[in-house]
């Protein structure tokens, strides 16, 4: 059966008409599928069909430990958004309900080459040279937390030491534990900052420039 349907799947497919350059989803499973893997698997094969502009890779965790390294994914389901390079999206678990709008809207910018950053913020992260790693901790029916993936995901495309990534929060109940998620959106930023709830992109910014301080 299907994932995509009726509506939703008339506007997806409206959406993609405007893609201007290729992008590839890569997505890491493993044979023995975990929780949710199946589902993003086929997520992720059903949005491959849907434009030429598409392709799709998918990669066992354990047989494919190369990609694995080269990715460094510790985690799946996992997806990647690959365009021109590797940004550094990353979504971690399925990426689905309220989050579907974040793989669609990133799959548009990476297609675009365009993050829709102001200026300013675009500048700020240029100053950026050491490793930034942004994790958003979210659950599927958490209205407030697609900002907050978004932001993240825009950082990571603009800059190669940037890493964003969703981690959907009832997937992986270790790191929920690990790191105190009580609340959702929850961002952690190298294991040193950490704030929940919404930001705007300025203040959000702030947060990331803080580790570098």
């Amino acid at each position: 059966m299907s994932l995509l349907q009726g509506q939703v799947l008339d506007q997806v497919k409206q959406l993609f008409q405007q893609l201007v350059n290729p992008v590839k989803l890569i997505m890491f499973t493993q044979e023995i599928e975990c929780y949710f893997c199946k589902e993003t698997r086929e997520l992720m094969q059903e949005i491959g069909a849907l434009s030429d502009k598409f392709s799709v890779d998918i990669y066992d965790f354990v047989k494919d430990a190369q990609k694995v390294q080269e990715y460094k994914i510790d985690k799946i389901p996992a997806t990647v958004i690959v365009g021109e390079k590797d940004y550094g999206i990353r979504f971690y678990g399925v990426p689905a309900d309220y989050e579907f709008t974040s793989l669609i809207e990133d799959i548009m910018m990476v297609s675009s080459r365009e993050s829709g950053l102001t200026l300013e913020t675009k500048e700020k992260i240029k100053t950026i040279t050491q490793p930034i790693n942004i994790q958003v901790f979210a659950t599927l029916t958490c209205p407030y937390r697609p900002p907050m993936v978004r932001i993240a995901h825009r950082f990571a495309f603009e800059s190669e030491f940037i890493t964003g990534a969703m981690v959907e929060a009832q997937e992986f109940p270790h790191l929920v534990q690990k790191y105190k998620v009580f609340g959702v959106p929850k961002i952690i930023i190298n294991d040193k900052i950490e704030f929940e709830g919404a930001l705007p992109e300025p203040a959000f910014l702030e947060k990331v420039l803080e580790v570098l301080k």
